[in-house]
């Protein structure tokens, strides 16, 4: 089980397999390095050094009172890159994990940043303000706090159904994913994932979009009912220096795991461009 510890004394979790050029995976609330399981393969066995952590809170990580907020949970990236020394990677987030590697790229040291993937990220601002008046209203978000705090256990179990896209007509259900969503966030702490919610939506990362001059690709599944195409993915490639879209009629924001196929195709060929 591989550790190290920040400056504020918080342990954190962390993955490493592989050498060649890094690939350094961000996952998504309120999950785990383990959500990451079917990408780590693919990519161990293209020849690939693969990296995955655990955000402070969530899963093997320390389940810290303070510290969920966007600066931090970057900061705590920066200093596992100093900590393994990472040099030309390329760093791929999920959801919440977007918003992290894209953060990550504009605030890193030259070299350690080759390119960044943004895949069903909530980039640049998922809250409904007056300045983005088709972001998500904050009384979604109250809910998602409410389900959290109250009735975490089964509020997690429901969340699956929409985030998998298994809601629809004709989904293909399949238990073990909804199961394995469970167990990742149960594994992490309340407090965490309370106060993370408020991290993952009412970041801007507008100007972290604008500043990063490498190759950003972004992948988003045009029916998530987590993160929306419409205010996400489709904004996030109008800011962008060097982007590239890829969006997927019917694909739900759980796409890495119930599309994998499709969507470990699209990495490998965007990080051997």
């Amino acid at each position: 089980m591989a550790t190290f510890t920040v400056k504020d004394g918080t342990e954190i979790y962390y993955k490493d397999w592989g050498t060649g050029q890094p690939l350094v995976f961000h996952h998504g609330w309120p999950l785990s390095s383990d959500d990451w399981d079917n990408q780590l393969m693919f990519f161990l066995n293209k020849g690939y050094r693969v990296i995955a952590a655990d955000r402070r809170g969530h899963g093997r990580s320390a389940q810290t009172g303070t510290g969920h907020d966007m600066d931090t949970y970057v900061a705590d990236i920066l200093a596992l890159a100093d900590h393994l020394d990472l040099q030309n990677a390329v760093h791929i987030g999920h959801s919440t994990g977007g918003g992290v590697a894209i953060r990550v790229a504009a605030r890193a040291a030259k070299g350690r940043v080759a390119k960044v993937v943004l895949i069903s990220a909530v980039t640049p601002l998922m809250l409904q303000t007056p300045a983005n008046p088709d972001g998500v209203p904050m009384a979604v978000f109250d809910e998602i706090r409410e389900g959290t705090a109250t009735n975490r256990a089964q509020y997690f179990q429901d969340f699956t159904l929409p985030f998998y896209g298994y809601n629809r007509e004709g989904a293909q259900v399949k238990q073990g994913i909804r199961d394995n969503w469970w167990r990742q966030g149960m594994m992490g702490g309340a407090n965490a994932h309370y106060l993370g919610i408020k991290a993952f939506s009412e970041t801007d990362f507008t100007e972290d979009l604008k500043s990063v001059d490498l190759p950003v690709l972004v992948l988003h599944g045009e029916d998530d009912q987590i993160v929306p195409f419409a205010i996400s993915g489709a904004k996030s490639i109008k800011l962008l220096q060097h982007g590239q879209l890829i969006s997927y009629p019917g694909f739900p924001h759980g796409m890495p795991a119930t599309e994998a196929a499709t969507i470990n195709a699209d990495l490998l060929a965007f990080i051997r461009a």
